[in-house]
């Protein structure tokens, strides 16, 4: 776990700080260092195929793919926690009209969705986590009303109830608090599904646009350019892995620590 949080808070702040240090921005084109060697012309990594600075392009690229599966996880959290919560709470033909519709969602082909907003509303990055997010909620939701079916029954709930409480005070101040370990866990499970699928589609051309670049983009680059310029795959390839697999690493831990 420690290496997981470690790794995690490496790459972020590399991210963050180092596009700052470096001669070269991301979307700087060297005329004389095309697929620059690594070291050569002052690039660290070397450049690609138009003579952009690979170390750069990771750095942004890695920024902008934690930047849109962070939103899209947010936004998977407060939709799935609340239609979770709502369903888990009201029961009943309520609970089971809203878990058809998460049914239904779950049946819906995940690129269909994306590509028919991208046609209807056009190509933008905040599209792009809107629409993650809104599919990636539905796991989210499915926990959350588990818990709070859980919890319903409760002594210190229905001793609120008892008390007159409100049923909004009730989920404010005794049941959400009690599911935000378990929500927490499985946001953290999220976020490496969305870099996944952040990078997938824009592998696919559908995600982040020229001149933003994202590890997905980076990816396919490097894999067309892999026979003359390896490191143009195996580095944003390598940060995109180790993500990962320590957001994977931290989320698991953290979930099994709370089911304890």
């Amino acid at each position: 776990m420690r290496v997981a949080g470690w790794t995690i808070i490496a790459v972020v702040l590399a991210a963050l700080l180092l596009p700052f240090v470096l001669p070269w921005s991301y979307d700087q084109i060297d005329w004389d260092g095309v697929r620059a060697a690594p070291l050569a012309h002052g690039h660290l990594l070397g450049t690609d195929s138009v003579g952009r600075d690979l170390l750069a392009r990771t750095l942004i690229g890695t920024r902008i793919t934690l930047t849109v599966a962070g939103a899209a996880a947010l936004v998977a959290l407060l939709i799935g926690t609340t239609w979770g919560a709502i369903a888990g709470w009201v029961g009943g033909r309520v609970d089971e009209a809203m878990m058809r519709v998460v049914d239904a969602l779950y049946a819906l082909p995940f690129m269909f969705v994306v590509i028919l907003l991208m046609v209807v509303f056009g190509r933008s990055i905040v599209l792009v986590f809107l629409g993650i997010g809104a599919v990636e909620w539905l796991t989210m939701a499915r926990v959350v009303r588990g818990q709070v079916m859980a919890l319903r029954q409760r002594p210190f709930v229905l001793a609120a109830e008892a008390a007159g409480a409100p049923h909004r005070a009730i989920l404010l101040r005794h049941v959400l608090p009690n599911v935000a370990g378990v929500a927490l866990a499985y946001l953290l499970l999220t976020v490496p599904q969305v870099v996944m699928v952040e990078s997938f589609l824009s592998f696919l051309g559908l995600g982040v646009q020229e001149p933003l670049t994202s590890l997905g983009i980076l990816v396919h680059d490097g894999a067309e350019d892999m026979d003359v310029a390896p490191l143009a795959l195996l580095v944003p390839g390598g940060v995109l892995v180790a993500l990962v697999l320590a957001l994977t690493s931290l989320g698991e831990r953290l979930r099994d620590w709370l089911a304890r």
